[in-house]
């Protein structure tokens, strides 16, 4: 199977990556303004939380979060210029190398928590649907927020491991946010949902048919920053500065999971009450290479990539 050519804006642009290239570090002492784009999930909590601790200040970086909808959606953003670093799932990041772009992980981002009866990915149903299992999924309508990605790629590797037909699957484009309604007017048979919004509509009354992260593998590092190999190149002081930065923000988001649950209510209108309830990931500063080429490699078998992807270059 083919995939189309993901959209990540104007090819000569994109490829020339002409405007990407930042003005260097700032003079000693003086802070430098630094632009990452996110989803607002709760996978990105440890970058607020580490603009709230003080993190990125410590390193002279003055931190401006913009929202995105996803991975393949903040990568145009880095390889203009608009973004200096984005948060983006590992499959995204593997598709736009897999397209010519240079780009690289600079540090990790999220982990599935490796707990099969309730991680913080799951794919919904409501709960009077027949679907039972991640094999009835097959020849079904299932949302994604990004077609040819992470999402559906995992969820078809899931699908066959269950005995059913992965090509069957009509997949669709809907955010997260937007998910939960599109499930409830049986705009689709089921949805692939993340917390806040996962554990929202779960409450709501859906089901849970398939955790598909953890069941894809209990190690899977689901996303992390990035950025383009010019600026790694042009601006090395700043690239290690926001490492050291992200690298505390997600140790301290591990070690301190009510102040994840308490600043995912600063960019989400996910309650108290939900907030408590929504299952939490893991926070890492090291990749799990082993997962990321597991990953890779059902994105070949499924169309979503043309090659095996180089960890070498991918992965800092």
């Amino acid at each position: 199977m083919r995939r189309p050519l993901m959209s990540l804006g104007a090819a000569g642009s994109v490829l020339a990556l002409a405007a990407c290239g930042g003005d260097g570090g700032g003079a000693e002492g003086e802070m430098q303004d630094v632009t990452v784009g996110v989803i607002p999930i709760v996978d990105t909590a440890a970058i607020w939380l580490g603009k709230e601790q003080g993190f990125f200040e410590e390193e002279g970086i003055n931190l401006d979060i913009q929202t995105t909808t996803g991975g393949a959606a903040a990568v145009p953003g880095v390889v203009s210029g608009d973004f200096d670093f984005a948060f983006g799932n590992t499959l995204s990041v593997m598709v736009a190398q897999d397209e010519g772009l240079d780009i690289r992980f600079v540090t990790n981002g999220t982990t599935t928590s490796g707990d099969t009866e309730r991680d913080f990915s799951a794919v919904v149903v409501p709960a009077d649907s027949d679907i039972q299992g991640p094999e009835d999924l097959a020849g079904k309508t299932v949302s994604v927020n990004n077609l040819n990605n992470i999402g559906d790629t995992t969820i078809r590797h899931v699908v066959e491991q269950a005995g059913g037909d992965p090509d069957s699957i009509e997949f669709v484009e809907v955010g997260f946010p937007d998910a939960p309604a599109a499930l409830d007017r049986g705009q689709v048979d089921a949805a692939w949902i993340l917390d806040p919004f996962l554990t929202q509509v779960l409450d709501e009354g859906a089901r849970a048919v398939s955790y598909n992260f953890v069941e894809f593998d209990p190690e899977l590092d689901i996303a992390g920053y990035f950025t383009t190999a010019q600026k790694i190149e042009e601006d090395p002081e700043l690239v290690e500065s926001f490492q050291n930065a992200m690298n505390k923000s997600l140790e301290y988001a591990n070690e301190n999971p009510d102040e994840v649950r308490d600043i995912v209510g600063t960019y989400t209108e996910i309650s108290d009450e939900l907030r408590e309830k929504m299952a939490l990931p893991r926070y890492r500063t090291e990749f799990d290479r082993e997962s990321f080429q597991k990953l890779g490699s059902a994105a070949v078998e499924y169309g979503s990539l043309e090659n095996e992807p180089d960890l070498d270059t991918l992965l800092p």
